[in-house]
């Protein structure tokens, strides 16, 4: 690998471990964003949170089944939480912008600047990806994952470990598109079946093509099991809360 192309940012990354003090202010800064997103973010909710890619423009099918997604969302009391980019984030977060509902995204920032897509009604700019996956995670009640690449894969595998080892309570996935992921849902069967995983792990997935079937699955697995109220909370002069 040619060092000389790497950005500071990557250099300093792959340099190893650092000084102390280095490492302590990292630390800060990690505990400034959570508690930056924490104030912006406190007042969600109930919130779904829809994966997908980045890549697919406007007029793609796969764009225009997460408008749909988006809207139903929206229409069952949720806020619709994306990871605020382009690709399948903008078309879901258009779904629920475009029907009334409420609309955010939890926004990476990235060499390339990707910008917060335009059908948002707040959201915030995250310089870690951890920190990112965590708040996508914290104020949701179902999951919906679209067609999506690597990065869409990472947050399907991270939230159904996090309900598979109980660390959050058993909350819905849903994988939108059969055909799509067809090879990975086969690929999940040979997990149980070579008992990497438990059968009953299978159980934790629900895969659909079809926006009607998505909801009837999210009404009896999150709204009616939790039940969900959407609660309108106060803001705090005592610590400075805009709601």
């Amino acid at each position: 690998m040619n060092t000389n192309q790497l950005s500071p940012a990557e250099s300093k990354f792959l340099s190893g471990p650092r000084s102390r003090l280095n490492e302590l202010f990292f630390t800060f800064r990690v505990m400034f964003s959570f508690i930056k997103a924490f104030r912006k973010m406190h007042f969600l909710g109930p919130c779904v949170t829809v994966f997908g890619s980045a890549r697919f423009e406007p007029g793609n099918s796969y764009y225009k089944q997460a408008e749909k997604v988006g809207a139903a969302l929206a229409q069952m009391g949720f806020t619709v939480m994306t990871g605020g980019g382009p690709g399948i984030m903008e078309a879901a977060n258009k779904g629920a912008y475009e029907t009334g509902g409420y609309s955010v995204g939890c926004n990476i920032i990235l060499p390339f600047e990707q910008k917060p897509n335009p059908y948002l009604h707040k959201w915030i700019n995250i310089r870690y990806f951890f920190v990112r996956k965590f708040l996508l995670v914290k104020y949701s009640y179902a999951f919906v994952v679209m067609p999506g690449g690597m990065g869409t894969l990472d947050e399907l595998f991270e939230s159904i470990t996090l309900i598979q080892t109980k660390m959050i309570q058993d909350f819905p996935v849903v994988i939108f598109g059969s055909e799509y992921h067809k090879e990975l849902y086969q690929h999940i069967q040979i997990m149980a079946e070579k008992e990497s995983i438990d059968k009953e792990d299978m159980k934790l997935l629900f895969i659909t093509d079809s926006v009607d079937e998505m909801k009837n699955h999210i009404q009896a697995h999150s709204i009616k099991k939790f039940k969900l109220v959407r609660k309108q909370q106060k803001a705090s002069r005592w610590f400075g809360e805009r709601s």
